[in-house]
């Protein structure tokens, strides 16, 4: 059997909380599959590079099959050569104090080079998925930064929160996750999100996830905070914010990109948007997607209901506002 080229990965902030977690997810199979050898390159900065060079120690030791080829680096000119997937973990992170058009100014300066690199180095099919945060305004930054990259191809993770509202509804019901199917994160990774319930369902019978959680109270109130500060809740009992959860999150989110969603279901990706539900084109807002042969397409047609509407409105006004300060601090 002929062996497949390996698909290279870039993994930045690769010595943290969730570069930690995530490399052997991607190096054992978890990601692509059990047949499909990787070469990861993990970027740090400079005065990571001891850590960096421990995971690297790691990778050795675990021996992985798929793995061919590790690149520890500190040049985004080496780590994004050729790459197909690039994990945007590292971002600069928030501080007491800090006011928000202090904090995307720090971060527009990582992702102008990040992008810039992408932009002339990686292979014209990337796909670039930015986890850290401020997530979705920090993918419109680095896509800003790649003109010659489809804006299709850029993305952040708010796969997190999708999960994180499927397994507290499966809590709630008493039921396998699995069957928790068609939940939607709606708008910014952050305490504006709205997640959805309103067109999900529930396997063997598709009854509808409204009419088995029997909570209008749960459903407008306390499962949205839930979702919306479960980071927070992590933060405080770990010391520490999310890693393995997150790291799975960013799993299902490049597999289910590359290989497909089940016909009928949907995942939740921020995306680019294309003026969908009313959301200004441009904007990287999370919606509802299905994907196949690569590729994602925004799903059409859910009816929006007034309460829906004022919750997706206010997401979407906080990444306008964060969205005016990037582009005026990228001039």
């Amino acid at each position: 059997m002929a062996t497949k080229n390996p698909i290279r990965v870039v993994i930045t902030g690769a010595a943290g909380q969730i570069g930690y977690s995530l490399v052997p997810l991607i190096a054992s199979g978890e990601m692509f599959g059990l047949d499909q050898p990787v070469i990861i390159s993990l970027l740090e900065i400079e005065m990571a590079r001891q850590s960096l060079e421990g995971v690297v120690m790691e990778l050795q030791d675990g021996a992985f099959p798929l793995l061919r080829e590790v690149i520890p680096t500190c040049d985004p000119e080496v780590a994004f050569k050729d790459a197909d997937i690039c994990l945007l973990c590292g971002a600069f992170p928030r501080k007491q104090g800090m006011q928000r058009s202090d904090l995307l100014a720090r971060n527009i300066d990582i992702f102008k080079v990040q992008g810039s690199a992408i932009d002339r180095l990686a292979s014209r099919n990337v796909k670039v998925l930015t986890v850290g945060n401020p997530a979705n305004t920090n993918a419109f930054v680095c896509k800003h930064f790649a003109p010659s990259i489809s804006p299709r191809n850029f993305s952040a993770l708010t796969r997190l929160d999708h999960n994180r509202a499927r397994s507290e509804v499966a809590h709630r019901l008493n039921v396998n996750v699995a069957n928790v199917k068609n939940v939607i994160i709606w708008g910014n990774h952050s305490d504006t999100q709205f997640p959805d319930v309103s067109h999900g369902y529930l396997l063997p019978d598709r009854n509808p996830l409204e009419l088995a959680i029997n909570d209008e109270n749960f459903v407008k109130n306390d499962f949205l905070t839930f979702v919306q500060k479960r980071g927070g809740a992590i933060l405080a009992k770990r010391g520490l914010s999310s890693a393995l959860s997150a790291s799975r999150a960013i799993v299902d989110h490049i597999r289910d990109w590359i290989y497909g969603t089940p016909p009928g279901e949907w995942v939740s990706m921020a995306v680019v948007s294309d003026g969908s539900y009313g959301i200004p084109e441009g904007l990287v807002y999370s919606f509802p997607v299905h994907c196949q042969n690569g590729d994602y397409q925004i799903v059409q047609g859910l009816s929006i209901s007034e309460f829906a509407k004022s919750k997706m409105d206010l997401t979407t006004e906080e990444l306008v506002s964060e969205r005016d300060i990037a582009l005026q601090l990228v001039k």
